[in-house]
């Protein structure tokens, strides 16, 4: 094995990693603005039930709910986001796209939400979209100088 090929790995390795750290950073802080978002939502009287689309009724929506949502999706994104940079030629333009392409369809969950009112709706979709604005910038931002699959650096 050639040096260059073991310094293109290591740097493979490392800029992965240094993916993975700066989208999990990132997700807690969208995970902390959802938050609180959500409890300045409760504050001001937003009706905090949701029902998933088809549900017989709603449920409530609990605090911690908003953080552990955003930290779910932050983590698949986050998987998403160092296969990228390992394997994609172009990682930040794809991630982009890609994670643009899902906020949209995350959106269908809240707007479909049954039992729900209306201004619980447009709040559930702003958190989506919250969360996203805070994650996809930095995350691409990150994707745009990791190495990607043809070793640039």
């Amino acid at each position: 094995m050639s040096t260059e090929t073991t310094t293109q790995r290591k740097a493979t390795a490392f800029g992965s990693r240094r993916v993975w750290l700066v989208s999990a950073l990132a997700g807690v802080a969208a995970a902390v603005a959802t938050e609180v978002y959500g409890l300045l939502a409760r504050a001001v009287g937003v009706p905090m039930s949701a029902g998933s689309p088809g549900a017989a009724e709603a449920g409530p929506i609990t605090v911690g709910l908003f953080a552990m949502g955003t930290v779910i999706c932050v983590f698949w994104g986050t998987v998403l986001a160092v296969l990228l940079a390992r394997y994609a030629a172009n990682p930040a333009r794809t991630y982009l796209r890609a994670t643009l392409a899902l906020t949209v369809v995350s959106l269908a969950s809240p707007l479909a939400a049954a039992h729900t009112a209306g201004s619980t709706k447009l709040m559930l979709a702003v958190g989506h979209l919250i969360a996203a604005a805070i994650v996809i910038p930095v995350v691409t931002r990150r994707l745009a100088t990791a190495p990607g699959r043809n070793g640039r650096a």
